[in-house]
């Protein structure tokens, strides 16, 4: 069960820290690129067990990272629950039909039908089980509530998050409600993954950073928490990991009964370690673009061990590999976060 990455989360001592990389499987692998080409389309690939099940092993097989992450999508979740998703080349993805009333949401199908439906990833686990190595562990993930919501609500990525802002201001309630379906589908989705066989599961809250901070845990974070709790208390073996992406001023107020904290690459792994260092095990935080470059990558290897000094960590990007990063880049990561760490 990958016992190495999982007693690092978990903050028991460990021979070395061990190191992944956030979005895994992507462009920037040629064998990816081949496997998608197969299966037609990208929600086609995450819905074919087997195809999701050969590129979730890929960069454990080429680049040597010390946990295979589930190759899925945040999305299949809303999709799920009966809302109309398409992913359009060069725009990503899209919503037909966008959540702005009680109504919409009335429509969608509760948590149990919802989660019951997403059998396809329980498949791609139990295959990757059956052929991921005993000391690799297998990471499940699930986009946070806010997160989802905003795709939801918006209809597409944004970069200004007016629609679902404009929600938050005035009509809190109906956000809310929304926040609240989806936490719920969230709970049993990633209780079905622990069941088919994850070791670990992170929460991303990519869009964190839109929220201001005075109102980030009442939209965001205590949802995360919720969940985080109800796993706990089924599964307390299991390790948590929350990353939200682009909150250094909330680093103060960070609570919950969780393992991990994810540091993204703007917010400084010495801040991290001081606020929250003693609590939790951090994980990150290298900046991706250093993949460009093995020096760059080898002097921030370097610093972030210097800085933890010591302190439980697991080496990480600060968010997702680029896909015009050569392939020998990634690589020379993985094998010089390992160098320093004694491996």
């Amino acid at each position: 069960m990958g016992k190495i990455f999982v007693d690092a989360c978990m903050g028991k001592d460990t021979p070395y820290t061990p190191v992944w990389m956030m979005r895994q499987a992507g462009r920037y692998l040629p064998e990816y690129m081949a496997v998608r080409a197969q299966a037609g389309n990208f929600l086609n690939l995450c819905h074919d067990p087997k195809k999701a099940c050969e590129v979730t092993l890929q960069p454990v097989d080429i680049v040597g990272v010390d946990a295979a992450i589930l190759f899925s999508d945040i999305l299949v979740i809303p999709d799920e629950m009966g809302m109309d998703l398409s992913f359009v080349k060069g725009e990503g993805p899209k919503f037909s039909d966008p959540i702005k009333t009680q109504e919409d949401l009335d429509r969608l199908i509760g948590a149990d039908e919802a989660a019951s439906k997403l059998t396809y990833v329980f498949d791609t686990i139990k295959l990757i089980k059956e052929q991921l190595s005993d000391d690799k562990a297998l990471i499940g993930f699930t986009g946070a509530p806010w997160t989802l919501a905003t795709y939801m609500i918006e209809g597409q990525g944004t970069k200004t998050y007016n629609i679902c802002k404009k929600m938050m201001y005035s009509n809190p309630e109906l956000l809310h409600k929304i926040l609240a379906k989806v936490t719920e589908v969230v709970k049993l989705y990633m209780e079905k993954q622990i069941q088919a066989g994850i070791d670990v599961v992170q929460i991303f809250d990519s869009w964190a950073s839109a929220i201001e901070p005075s109102n980030y845990d009442e939209f965001s974070w205590k949802y995360m928490v919720e969940i985080a709790d109800y796993l706990k208390e089924k599964y307390p073996h299991i390790p948590i990991i929350m990353f939200p992406k682009g909150v250094p001023a909330f680093l103060d107020k960070v609570y919950g009964n969780f393992d991990v904290f994810g540091v993204d690459w703007a917010t400084p792994m010495s801040l991290a370690k001081e606020k929250l260092g003693d609590k939790y095990v951090l994980q990150g935080n290298m900046e991706p673009c250093r993949l460009y470059s093995k020096e760059q990558t080898t002097a921030c290897v370097e610093d972030i061990q210097k800085i933890m000094g010591g302190k439980r960590h697991i080496f990480n990007l600060g968010h997702g590999i680029l896909p015009d990063v050569p392939v020998e880049n990634a690589i020379h990561f993985v094998k010089e976060a390992q160098r320093v760490s004694g491996k």
